[in-house]
């Protein structure tokens, strides 16, 4: 069995699955629209932002999350916007799964267990 095959085997499951598909399409709506599209990159790049400073141990100020949750808010009352942002919660979701498996075949260390005390 090659590795590389199976890998683009695995690369065209994803891209032939449902959450896959719908994700794309909600995609492509949501970039006919300039105004709904900067708005939900600006909405991703808080989340991002509050992510990336949580990684580091950083708790995101009162404001910024208040901000974040208005935004959401206000993003979730468009139902193209809702609909993109479900879809793509789902397929990240999806992926999560997948790297999680690979993951923990190949013992890379990624998952609950990495690093546990049972080690």
């Amino acid at each position: 069995m090659n590795v590389y095959d199976q890998a683009h085997n695995l690369a065209q499951a994803i891209k032939e699955s449902e959450e896959f598909k719908q994700f794309d399409a909600s995609r492509k709506e949501i970039k006919e629209n300039p105004q709904l599209d900067e708005a939900v990159k600006d909405l991703m790049n808080r989340q991002f932002e509050i992510q990336a400073a949580q990684m580091m141990g950083n708790e995101p100020d009162a404001e910024s999350m208040e901000k974040l949750q208005q935004l959401s808010a206000i993003m979730m009352q468009d139902p193209l916007a809702a609909r993109y942002l479900q879809c793509q919660m789902r397929f990240s979701m999806m992926m999560a799964d997948v790297y999680k498996i690979i993951g923990e075949t190949a013992d890379m260390g990624i998952g609950p267990a990495a690093g546990g005390e049972n080690e």
